[in-house]
């Protein structure tokens, strides 16, 4: 068991999501009222919240609430944890079993937004366009991971952390290791009990 401190190159891999499994079994929705809506995620460690931006990325926060009113989410873990880089979740149960997504989103690196600490991205696999319902919390200031970034095109932010950042804390410190396909997995798992849209939006935490 070990929390190693990959290479900038093994960190960027960290983010490919896999082998994508599509399907038309979530409908797609309406881009929302509100261009800033809040989500609550309510994990095993605690409770986050984060606030979208659908002005600057609509594609994946049309794509991210989709998923969220589905109830995809909810089973679902932090598969991907590496303290100094980022938390990753949202594509496997707590069987390690991917679970079955809509088709992909269109890449939106260039939208002004950047990977700093607490933003909340889009993991993919070396395709640029095969975002699904993988996403990411930084737990640093990532530049690397901005456009143009290594291969060409970045990773699209969408949202930040707004409430529940000690959470974030608490989960890129946990114990890791490595488990077949998957490399620093907690060792016991951190499992998303639900996601929901907040009706009531919350003054963001400072």
């Amino acid at each position: 068991m070990h929390q190693t401190q990959p290479s900038l190159f093994a960190k960027l891999m960290t983010l490919f999501a896999g082998v994508t499994l599509s399907g038309a079994a979530l409908a797609a929705t309406p881009a929302p009222a509100n261009p800033t809506p809040q989500v609550e995620i309510k994990t095993s460690m605690g409770d986050i919240v984060v606030e979208l931006n659908h002005e600057k990325a609509p594609k994946s926060v049309d794509n991210f609430l989709t998923y969220v009113k589905a109830g995809f989410y909810k089973g679902t873990i932090f598969h991907r944890v590496i303290d100094g880089f980022m938390i990753q979740g949202g594509g496997f149960d707590e069987k390690l079993k991917q679970k079955k997504t809509n088709p992909p989103v269109p890449i939106e690196s260039q939208n002004g937004l950047t990977n700093n600490t607490y933003t909340l991205a889009m993991a993919r696999t070396g395709d640029p366009n095969s975002a699904t319902s993988q996403f990411f919390i930084n737990v640093a200031d990532n530049d690397a991971l901005n456009y143009p970034g290594r291969d060409g095109f970045g990773y699209t932010v969408f949202g930040k952390v707004i409430k529940g950042q000690e959470v974030v804390d608490k989960i890129k410190g946990v114990l890791v290791d490595d488990k077949g396909m998957f490399q620093n997995i907690p060792v016991i798992p951190v499992v998303i009990k639900s996601a929901t849209i907040l009706k009531t939006p919350i003054q963001p935490k400072l």
